[in-house]
């Protein structure tokens, strides 16, 4: 007998004992039973069996094309600004003010008024001075007429010649004292809060000013810069190029040009900076002296110089990089040499070559070769609204 024909006359034997032992409709239900359990059993495995997923498409990337333009070369700095000229008022006679012909505060000219000194005491030694000097003359054209007759002796003409002499440098003193009585701006600037009122005596040996005048167009735009620094700021001396741009904060006036004017001759002690002054132009008085300001000492101009927005340029172990978009819309990494920021924009030394297309934004989520679906960014590298990233779509 095969080995088939003794399983089923076992498996004939054991469902007739079950039957005898259940019932014939009992096995029939628990066997339908078992067969219905192994049934979901199954179906559970096949939904549970992973399903293949499909291959990622390309990610969409923004992207922006390497540029070239004339950019600086310069140092941002923080400085303030001081008076061009500074003047402190003195009085030069001895007298009572009496009269103050200038507001606190207000612009002068050169010439204008400001204080005057009694000048009658003046006046007085002048008229005197002049009466001696018209004596003194009289005196010397006798003498020069005796002379001329041989009558006279020459120590008597020697001592009018000296006394109208002294006489002409005495009426020159006493107008000189005179006028130093009408006490005048030598400047162009703006007055400063008067130290003295009408009627106090004033003089030359007073230790308060009677005013400070200050000069404040142009203005001085005084800053420092590094040690370090120092050999590159030496090296564009002579440029055309080189200026210094003053901006003061928060005043909504543009930021003014001027010319370097000074640099110290040596680096500050424990500072380890250099002192440098620009003359920047300020005709419509937006400047102050000490006002704190930024200075961008503007260098040299380097020409087609390449940039890409800031946003593309990353930071990985082996140093900058920037992913670029090859003709097949698949990446590169480049590794780069970032140069200065221009606003939103980054200079590139080396790494790219122009007109190539650089991502970016979203470079965690890339890796060298994968293919992407670049998307022009906006005009600073910002990511396209959605308007304009679904016009790109189209």
């Amino acid at each position: 007998m095969t080995t088939m024909a003794k399983a089923n006359l076992l498996a004939r034997d054991t469902v007739e004992k079950l039957e005898h032992r259940f019932g014939r409709k009992k096995l029939y239900w628990g066997g339908g039973l078992i067969v219905l359990v192994a049934l979901l059993l199954t179906l559970r495995t096949i939904a549970n069996r992973p399903k293949q997923t499909p291959a990622p498409g390309p990610r969409p990337v923004t992207t922006a094309k390497v540029s070239t333009q004339d950019v600086p070369l310069y140092l941002d700095e923080i400085g303030n600004t001081a008076a061009y000229e500074t003047v402190q008022i003195q009085a030069q006679v001895t007298g009572q003010i009496i009269s103050r012909e200038f507001k606190d505060g207000a612009d002068v000219k050169k010439g204008d008024l400001l204080f005057q000194i009694d000048p009658k005491p003046y006046e007085a030694a002048l008229a005197s001075a002049q009466a001696d000097l018209a004596l003194n003359e009289a005196t010397l054209k006798r003498q020069q007429e005796l002379k001329a007759k041989n009558v006279t002796a020459s120590q008597e003409w020697d001592t009018a010649q000296a006394n109208a002499r002294r006489s002409e440098a005495a009426v020159a003193a006493a107008q000189v004292n005179l006028d130093r009585c009408y006490i005048k701006s030598p400047i162009d600037g703006r007055a400063g809060l008067r130290n003295v009122d009408v009627g106090n005596v004033v003089g030359p040996g007073g230790t308060t000013s009677l005013l400070t005048i200050m000069g404040m167009d142009p203005i001085y735009t005084d800053f420092t810069v590094a040690e370090p620094d120092l050999p590159l700021v030496r090296r564009y001396l002579n440029n055309p190029n080189l200026k210094v741009i003053t901006d003061a904060q928060d005043d909504n006036v543009e930021p003014r040009s001027g010319t370097l004017y000074f640099i110290d001759q040596a680096v500050q002690a424990g500072a380890g900076t250099v002192k440098l002054r620009g003359v920047t132009p300020n005709p419509d008085r937006a400047l102050w002296p000490s006002q704190f300001v930024k200075v961008r000492l503007i260098l040299d101009v380097l020409k087609d110089a390449k940039l890409v927005p800031s946003t593309a340029v990353q930071i990985g172990q082996n140093g900058p990089y920037i992913f670029v978009v090859k003709s097949d819309s698949t990446l590169e990494l480049r590794q780069v040499k970032p140069g200065q920021t221009q606003g939103d924009l980054t200079v590139i030394n080396d790494g790219v070559q122009t007109g190539e297309m650089v991502v970016t934004s979203g470079q965690l989520q890339l890796s060298p070769g994968i293919k992407v679906n670049p998307r022009p960014a906006g005009p600073n590298g910002e990511k396209p609204s959605a308007s304009s990233a679904g016009s790109a779509s189209r």
